[in-house]
């Protein structure tokens, strides 16, 4: 079973470009899981998914990005597969823009 959030042990383990703009050391996961789940999910490498997901769970995650303002079309897809959660479901599904930015990647 799953625990309940990261450890300032697991996120100074996560990579460090998820982090090129902020302190990860200022990072709390209570304060801050919503930008902890949106880096990896966005950003992250397969071993700092595998971290998130040990230790906070799928569905604390896809609680989590279900709330996200923003995730690419590719996380979502992804988040929403394995959590089960119908893509309509996530607010950034619901908020995207009507006329899409020229490049999305």
């Amino acid at each position: 079973m799953a625990e309940t959030g990261l450890t300032q042990e697991d996120i100074d383990r996560l990579s460090p470009h998820l982090f090129w703009d902020v302190d990860r050391k200022k990072c709390k996961w209570k304060l801050h899981k919503e930008f902890i789940v949106e880096r990896v999910l966005d950003y992250g490498l397969w071993e700092d998914w595998m971290i998130l997901y040990r230790k906070a769970g799928i569905k604390e995650i896809g609680e989590i990005a279900k709330k996200l303002r923003y995730l690419s079309p590719r996380s979502v897809s992804f988040i929403s597969m394995l959590a089960k959660i119908p893509e309509e479901e996530f607010r950034c599904t619901i908020l995207r823009q009507s006329i899409p930015q020229h490049w999305d990647f």
